[in-house]
């Protein structure tokens, strides 16, 4: 897999990441935190695509929340490539840049819908435990939040 850091406007960008929206949207309705391709265009995000051969696979997001802590943004397998290890593999490069960066904490806003079961458990395997919202996130039926301590 080659992971690349990317435009988020980009047309080959553009079906996967309506895809993500609306099938989050379709679970999560009002409630979705996801961002669009201008949320992810933002300058404190960086962006990054995952391809396979000539393929996207999956795209996936870190933004900088302050000099010590971040987020994990917008993370997604395309549907053909779910379970062959491309979430692992985005997100693994995430923790390595945050770590990079010098972040101490790095956290994700995910959902609590069945859909989301097999990220949560990735999250999990990597470290990420249950926290309390952050940054300007609500708690909700529909949400969780998890963060992982980079300091290790």
């Amino acid at each position: 897999m080659d992971i690349r850091q990317d435009d988020p406007t980009a047309p080959y960008v553009a079906d996967l990441l309506a895809h993500h929206l609306a099938e989050l949207q379709s679970v999560m309705g009002k409630h979705a935190q996801a961002l669009d391709a201008s949320g992810l265009s933002d300058s404190a995000v960086t962006f990054w695509t995952v391809w396979q051969d000539d393929q996207l696979v999956g795209f996936g997001a870190l933004k900088q929340l302050d000099d010590a802590h971040a987020e994990v943004k917008s993370m997604r397998a395309a549907p053909a490539a779910r379970g062959t290890g491309v979430g692992r593999a985005i997100l693994h490069h995430i923790i390595a840049e945050a770590r990079k960066r010098g972040y101490a904490r790095l956290s994700l806003e995910t959902g609590t819908a069945p859909l989301h079961a097999p990220a949560v458990s990735l999250y999990r395997s990597v470290g990420f435990t249950n926290c309390e919202p952050f940054a300007d996130y609500q708690a909700s039926p529909h949400n969780q939040f998890m963060s992982l301590d980079l300091a290790d």
